[in-house]
Order: C-alpha cells, then structure tokens, then sequence
C-alpha cells in the first residue's frame, strides 16, 4: 500500500485528559476514509492532528515521506498549502471578497503569479461544481450548498493529494449533502485521497473504510471498498448496524 499519511502512537492531551489515546492510522494514496464516533471521541482531533493543523503530544505523523512533528511552522504551512486541502462545515470565506477571489487567495498565498491562469483554473473549477455564473456573488449572496462548492473549488486550486473534510454536510440539506459527497466521490475515483470525518452514515457510507472511534481509540475498522458490489441502500444499512454495535 502506498501510503499518504501514517500516524503512530498517535496522543494529543488537553490539559489532564488524552483525547487521542497512542491512535494507529494509515491512509493510502487514492483512498477515502471516513472516521466515525460520538460527540467528544476525538474524530476531529484525529484529523487535525494528521493533516498538520495541531501539534501531536505524543508520536508522530508521516505525510509521505516526511514526518510533521519535524517541520518548522512555516514549513508546515507550505505543505499543506501546497499538497493538502481543507473543507469545513462552515467555509470560512472572507467577506470583503466575491466568491471568484475567495476561490483564488489559496493560489496566490502561494505564491502563483500567472494570474490569468489561476483565473482559468478557478472558472474551470467553477463550472465543474455547477456554481459557474456566481464569480461576483458576495458570500452572503449564495446558497450554504453554493458556498460549499465554492469551499471545494477554493481547497482543489493547489492541486492537493489529499482533502481533509470535517463534517462537509454538516449545515446542508439532504439534497445538497448528497451533491457535495457526489462531488468528492468524484474527486476521489480522480485520485485525491480524502480523509473525512462525520456523524452520517450516508456520507461515511461513500467511503472505502470507515473507521469507529470512542473515547480517544479506534474501536473497530468497517471495510465498504467498492468493488465489493453493493449498493448504497446495502452500505448504509451496513454503516447503521455498525454505528450501534459500537454504541454510536
């Protein structure tokens, strides 16, 4: 398997209380995994801790061949501005810019000077999201679903090997939820790596793995890979019977 991201022993303590308890987790390049588990189980911490975003109290964390723990905080920032990508619940998009220009700041902050290029890419982007037609919306002038898209078209620019998705459908209705996981799934048959944490097993059902986590541990490994022939009604139900035997 060639791996992506491989965290070892991973621990992350706030305060007195470990919130990740020495964690194991490898990702492949290509893969999607989603990760599982009740409020406070610390699913969010794990995807923070391996993307670089926090700091680890124990262990380590490899993307690819680097370890993050080594990098100076600078250096970090290069390398998930360059090679990672980042979809929130809420998108977190600055106002005083139209959707175009929120699309492009990743690009620029890194230094991309071929402006009519990244004017290129982003429309391209756009379109493929079905939001093109909206570059000078406000952000207050669009939909939550429009603004998701826009989250992803902004988190594609750099071109990143993996995505890191928090709760993506989080604040979306059902049918814009199914569009945004349509989306990724895409993205991921393309060859992006995602690593996405939710609480619906509709959305963790699109992934090839699902991983269960309670107080800190993995607590069990649900392999979905698509080849296995099942459809999306079998998946979820096989995500749900999973959800309760570990008590989610």
């Amino acid at each position: 398997m060639n791996k992506i991201i491989t965290g070892k022993n991973v621990v992350k303590t706030y305060g007195e209380a470990n919130v990740l308890n020495g964690v194991n987790a490898e990702i492949a390049k290509g893969e999607f995994v989603a990760v599982m588990g009740p409020s406070g189980s610390g699913k969010s911490t794990l995807l923070f801790a391996l993307s670089g975003m926090d700091d680890v109290s124990d262990g380590s964390v490899m993307f690819c061949d680097t370890e993050l723990s080594s990098l100076k905080e600078h250096e970090l920032a290069d390398v998930r501005r360059a090679k990672m990508g980042f979809i929130f619940q809420q998108p977190t998009m600055l106002k005083n810019l139209n959707i175009l220009d929120n699309i492009l700041l990743p690009a620029m902050n890194a230094g991309k000077k071929d402006t009519a290029k990244l004017l290129q890419k982003a429309k391209a982007l756009m379109k493929k999201t079905g939001i093109d037609g909206l570059e000078n919306r406000d952000i207050t002038e669009v939909s939550g679903g429009q603004l998701q898209r826009a989250g992803i078209c902004r988190a594609l620019m750099n071109e990143p090997e993996i995505l890191f998705a928090d709760e993506p459908t989080g604040a979306l209705n059902s049918k814009s939820a199914e569009e945004i996981m349509d989306l990724l799934a895409n993205l991921n048959e393309e060859g992006t790596a995602i690593l996405l944490v939710t609480h619906d097993a509709k959305v963790a059902a699109r992934a090839d793995r699902i991983l269960f986590t309670k107080d800190g541990n993995f607590v069990f490994e649900l392999s979905l890979q698509r080849s296995s022939g099942m459809d999306m009604e079998a998946r979820v139900e096989k995500v749900l019977a999973q959800m309760a035997a570990v008590g989610i």
